[in-house]
């Protein structure tokens, strides 16, 4: 039976860094002079830590939960959640923030396990529009809320480096459930909150 075009082995350490070998002489550089003899090493362990988020999953942070929230029923709001990711389309850096809300049901999570959702599927390769709405799914499955908002501000180096070079050019994007999607007023005040 084939495996799916998703499904695939992983290469091992030493075919990895043969791969970084090859790249490093595909920009006419020589993989074996001194500056470079432990650059394949690096990069795989960079590689480790760019995408340790393919080990992890949500439920791991966002199962202990607190139900004792003495009858608070308003928008809890985590701003500015800074975080480094990588474009899938060019694997170059994209950084910014992260604005996370959601209007509690029953009980509440601690606003650090918020922050290491947005960590976990940042450190993936990545698009914003997809990490945007998985970081809202994965609070909607868990937490089952009321409603959750998710805002992204990043700065792309695809953008920067290559290809239209702009600086300063910053994509917004923005992922609503429940309350959030179906009031319009609650999303004009989450966006309000989000963007001061």
């Amino acid at each position: 039976m084939n495996k799916p075009p998703h499904v695939h082995t992983k290469p091992t350490r030493k075919e990895a860094e043969e791969a970084v070998r090859t790249l490093i002489a595909f920009t006419g550089d020589t993989p074996g002079r001194s500056g470079l003899t432990n650059t394949p090493d690096r990069v795989v362990r960079a590689f480790a830590e760019h995408y340790k988020g393919y080990d992890e999953d949500p439920a791991h942070f966002l199962q202990t939960t607190f139900d004792e929230i003495s009858g608070y029923n308003n928008i809890v709001l985590l701003r500015d959640i800074p975080f480094y990711s990588h474009c899938e389309h060019h694997m170059a850096p994209f950084l910014g923030v992260a604005h996370i809300a959601y209007l509690p049901s029953h009980y509440v999570v601690g606003i650090s396990k918020l922050a290491r959702v947005v960590e976990m599927y940042a450190k993936r390769l990545q698009i914003q529009e997809k990490m945007t709405a998985q970081i809202a799914q994965a609070i909607e499955t868990h937490l089952k809320p009321l409603g959750v908002a998710v805002m992204i501000e990043a700065t792309h180096h695809c953008m920067l480096g290559r290809g239209v070079t702009k600086t300063g050019a910053q994509l917004i994007t923005a992922h609503y459930t429940g309350v959030f999607q179906t009031d319009l007023a609650k999303q004009a005040e989450i966006r309000t909150l989000f963007l001061k």
